[in-house]
């Protein structure tokens, strides 16, 4: 029942009295008052309330979505303590790691030694009058070697590759790379001598030795693919298993390869200079590698230049029956031969990814966050806050 029915309702009832018609009226009055106060707080009151509901609707989103990003970033935080092992009250503002072709060098020589594999393998096939270059040295190595069954002249090359990877001294000459490659080289060797001690020991014994390796011949596509997936996958985590902080008190370096473990932090007031070393590849590629040099010789390694000959020269070794004039020719003999390989040994920044941020992107921002940490930290800051601070005290004064 709406308002002008129930209007109707009273007059109906209190008009057709004579007596009630001065109450009649109050009660009329009554009505219409209460309509127009229905009325008004329908459409200014209602739609103030609609109104606030509507914008508290809109606000708790907001603030669940600002408590959303404060908790993720403490999170975040927490997390990054743990891995840098942070102090009470200090903060991570800048992380890095080593891009993704800061170990090209060590990809393509995976890639190189998968080459030689197919490449021995197709020998025959890829043969023809017109082979030149490293194919005509593979059928060379396959001929003198004793054929396909005996592949040392594949093991020939992985040693020369193994040995000059060594000499060139560059970031594939590790130690673990090199004992990988002599792995590589030395498999049909093994499974080559396997054989020969079983035949050998059949010759007397009821019962032989050997045949412990279910292989007749060193099957190139098979061990290339496996060797080399394995090589580049423990390529791969290695490159990843480096990592740094900028924090608000140090930088540190992080490192945990298999089981190997290394954590080393640098205060900023020990930080001597900063380096910023780009190689060509790093130039196009658009990556750097950021050495950090302290007093300490934190990033400086000593190299010896020069060849030099280990120990006492044979022939040149005075005895107690040599005369004067012997003893002076050996001495000659001993300088000239010294000054012939005299050896010099020089300082020099050589990167090392356990100690630098090794070719990361973004440098310019690492090597800016650095100096501007540096400069905070450095004694002649301090002491020009210190000055600061005894003038305003004097000028109080």
């Amino acid at each position: 029942m709406n308002g002008q029915e129930g209007m109707q309702n009273i007059l109906g009832d209190y008009c057709t009295n004579p007596q009630h018609e001065k109450e009649t009226l109050h009660r009329c009055l009554d009505v219409v008052q209460c309509k127009v106060l229905c009325a008004w707080s329908a459409r200014h009151g209602g739609g103030e309330i609609a109104m606030s509901e509507e914008s508290d609707a809109t606000e708790e989103p907001k603030a669940d979505v600002h408590t959303t990003d404060e908790a993720k970033q403490e999170a975040e935080q927490a997390r990054l303590a743990k891995t840098f092992r942070l102090i009470a009250g200090e903060e991570v503002l800048l992380t890095k790691r080593p891009s993704t072709f800061a170990f090209l060098g060590l990809y393509l020589l995976g890639i190189l030694v998968l080459a030689i594999h197919f490449i021995f393998d197709n020998a025959n096939s890829l043969s023809s009058e017109d082979s030149s270059g490293f194919m005509k040295i593979a059928l060379t190595l396959i001929d003198v070697s004793g054929g396909e069954d005996w592949p040392f002249g594949f093991v020939f090359v992985m040693l020369f590759i193994t040995w000059m990877n060594r000499l060139v001294n560059t970031s594939t000459s590790g130690r673990w790379v090199t004992i990988g490659l002599l792995i590589i080289a030395l498999t049909p060797v093994v499974i080559q001598l396997d054989d020969v001690l079983f035949w050998i020991t059949d010759l007397w014994m009821a019962e032989p030795i050997g045949d412990f390796i279910p292989l007749n011949s060193y099957n190139y596509v098979l061990f290339g693919l496996g060797y080399v997936g394995i090589f580049m996958a423990l390529t791969f985590y290695y490159q990843r298993s480096f990592h740094y902080a900028v924090t608000t008190d140090a930088v540190i370096f992080e490192h945990s390869f298999l089981l190997s473990r290394s954590h080393r932090r640098i205060l900023f007031d020990r930080i001597s200079e900063v380096m910023v070393e780009r190689s060509p590849v790093g130039t196009l590629l658009g990556f750097a590698t950021v050495t950090i040099l302290t007093d300490s010789g934190v990033g400086i390694v000593e190299e010896n230049t020069g060849p030099g000959i280990a120990g006492a020269i044979p022939g040149t070794t005075e005895r107690e029956g040599d005369s004067a004039a012997e003893k002076a020719g050996k001495g000659i003999l001993r300088s000239v031969i010294g000054l012939l390989t005299y050896q010099r040994t020089v300082r020099v920044v050589r990167p090392d990814p356990k100690h630098c941020m090794y070719n990361i992107r973004n440098w310019e921002k690492a090597k800016a966050l650095l100096n501007e940490k540096h400069k905070e930290h450095s004694q002649s800051n301090l002491l020009r806050d210190l000055k600061d601070t005894i003038v305003a005290t004097s000028e109080e004064n």
